[in-house]
């Protein structure tokens, strides 16, 4: 009852009469955002008690309640023609698959970064995968969104976009590994 009448600005006197009272709208403003902030840090607080990975340091593909290892290799650089570099993986498909569109993956972080990860698709041409740069045509990743899951280093990353069927590849900044996957 006494909540219902200070919301509408009344209160009750020490006689038990009621009278009104000032209320500053910037008060109530900084109130609420107060509110929504402790529900959201009480949101984000709650342990993830989902799957999770076997290994550290290699990104899952999450379908439903298993999880798919991507295939973990490394990109072979060739120089092409001018400034063109080509960076190829082995083999014409990745092992790991999914049907999913816009997948979700957990990695459990040791040694990577899993802010440094990029998505990229891959080419196949002569039973391989491969994607080239150049400074006129730089590799541009696929949007992503990476959230931490908890403070033991887990990671889920998701795909904003909508994938077309094919080969894919997840790689940190600088590096020539690669985590391989393909959407069917």
């Amino acid at each position: 009852m006494a909540m219902g009448l200070i919301m509408k600005g009344l209160a009750r006197g020490r006689n038990g009469g009621i009278f009104r009272t000032k209320i500053n709208p910037a008060d109530m403003k900084l109130r609420l955002l107060a509110l929504i902030f402790g529900a959201a840090a009480l949101v984000t607080a709650q342990k993830y008690d989902g799957p999770r990975p076997a290994k550290p340091d290699l990104p899952y593909l999450k379908h439903a309640n298993n999880l798919v290892p991507t295939e973990a290799s490394e990109a072979k650089e060739e120089k092409g023609k001018k400034d063109e570099t080509t960076y190829v993986i082995a083999g014409a498909a990745s092992t790991a698959r999914t049907p999913l569109a816009s997948p979700i993956f957990l990695l459990q972080t040791q040694k990577l970064n899993a802010q440094t990860l990029g998505l990229y698709r891959l080419e196949v041409r002569n039973g391989r995968r491969e994607i080239t740069t150049s400074p006129k045509k730089p590799m541009q990743p696929i949007r992503m969104e990476v959230s931490r899951l908890d403070s033991s280093g887990l990671y889920k990353l998701e795909v904003v976009d909508s994938l077309e069927p094919g080969e894919y590849s997840l790689s940190p900044e600088g590096s020539n590994q690669v985590f391989c996957f393909q959407v069917y």
